[in-house]
C-alpha cells in the first residue's frame, strides 16, 4: 500500500519560510526518485522539484530556483522541500510523489494526499 504523507504546510507571510516533509511510511520508495509538485486553484499539477534516489541529482523549476531546495533522508524514508522567500504566487496544494525509477528523468505514479501552502501578501 502506498503511503506518502506530507506535513508542514500552512499559512505564512510573503518573504517567510516553510519546510514540507513527506514520509514514505511503507518504506517502498527508498531507492526511487521523488518529487514535489504543486497545484494552484484552477490550474494543473506542476513539478517543482525532483531528487534521485541517491540524492545526487536534483531538478528545481525555474519559478522557484534559488528559493526552494529539495533533500532526502533515505534512512528516515523522508523527502523535504525547504521553501524560502515565499511569494503569494507560491500558494498551492503541494504534493509529494514517487517514481518507479531511481533517476530523475521519469514520470511519477505514486502520490501523497497533498498539503496546503498559503502565502499572504
Amino acid at each position: 500500500q502506498v503511503q506518502l504523507v506530507e506535513t508542514g504546510g500552512g499559512l505564512v507571510q510573503a518573504g517567510g519560510s516553510l519546510r514540507l516533509s513527506c514520509e514514505d511510511r511503507s518504506g517502498r520508495f527508498s531507492q526511487n526518485a521523488k518529487a514535489w509538485f504543486r497545484q494552484r486553484p484552477g490550474e494543473g499539477r506542476v513539478r517543482v522539484a525532483t531528487i534521485s534516489w541517491t540524492g545526487i541529482d536534483t531538478y528545481i523549476a525555474d519559478s522557484v530556483k534559488g528559493r526552494f531546495t529539495i533533500s532526502r533522508d533515505n534512512d528516515k524514508n523522508t523527502v523535504s522541500l525547504q521553501m524560502n522567500s515565499l511569494k503569494p504566487e507560491d500558494t498551492a496544494v503541494y504534493y509529494c510523489a514517487a517514481s518507479d525509477y531511481g533517476g530523475i528523468g521519469y514520470g511519477f505514479a505514486y502520490w501523497g494526499q497533498g498539503t496546503q501552502v498559503t502565502v499572504s501578501s
